[in-house]
């Protein structure tokens, strides 16, 4: 059963807490891991790109010359593909890169991504995050106490405006609530920040 020390915002230790073996303490899944950051980027994409085929392009409705006796490759229109101005061949057209993937797949993904940040030692758990006003150097402060500098990702147990106010101006610092965490945010920081109260919560949603 794997074991995470609790620090406070100062970085100091407070307590040691068993995590969850079936959520934090399994073989991490790389090819499963894969899949779902690959959907997620995929449904990230807005699908709007369009460009114009020959046919939507103005233009070219005349034959630039006479078929034969030019010494030219014979051309028919001016908006052919290889020609400047001419249409895009297979021009992209708006649609949707969204697709969907088996729910066991995902938990699987989710419980892989926390076991690797717990076995790699970037998962780290505050006692709880306090702020009695909107400021940035707080959470700089307690982030350079816990040894996070780099891209951090702090998950916290429900809203709390202050804290991720404070954090977004941060670069690097992305904050999310149990409910809305996901492998790609998970495993594209360096640290993984989680508050103590939204460990239980995570261990409840996945065990």
């Amino acid at each position: 059963m794997p074991t995470v020390a609790v620090l406070d915002m100062a970085g100091k230790e407070i307590e040691k807490i068993d995590l969850s073996e079936s959520v934090f303490g399994i073989e991490p899944n790389v090819s499963v891991m894969h899949d779902v950051v690959k959907n997620y980027l995929a449904n990230q994409r807005h699908g709007t790109q369009s460009a114009l085929t020959r046919a939507e392009v103005s233009g070219g409705g005349k034959k630039p010359w006479r078929q034969k006796g030019t010494g030219h490759a014979r051309q028919g229109s001016t908006r052919a593909p290889q020609w400047t101005h001419g249409g895009i061949v297979f021009a992209p057209k708006p649609r949707s890169y969204r697709y969907t993937l088996n729910k066991k797949v995902r938990r699987l993904a989710m419980k892989s991504a926390l076991s690797s940040k717990v076995a790699s030692s970037n998962m780290i758990v505050l006692d709880k995050i306090a702020l009695d006003e909107y400021k940035t150097k707080t959470i700089a402060n307690m982030l350079k106490a816990i040894g996070s500098e780099k891209k951090t990702l702090i998950v916290l147990p429900e809203l709390n405006s202050k804290v991720v106010a404070s954090a977004a101006n941060i670069p690097g610092v992305k904050t999310a609530m149990v409910n809305t965490l996901n492998v790609y945010d998970i495993l594209n920081a360096d640290k993984f920040v989680v508050v103590k109260d939204a460990v239980s919560q995570i261990e409840e949603v996945y065990a």
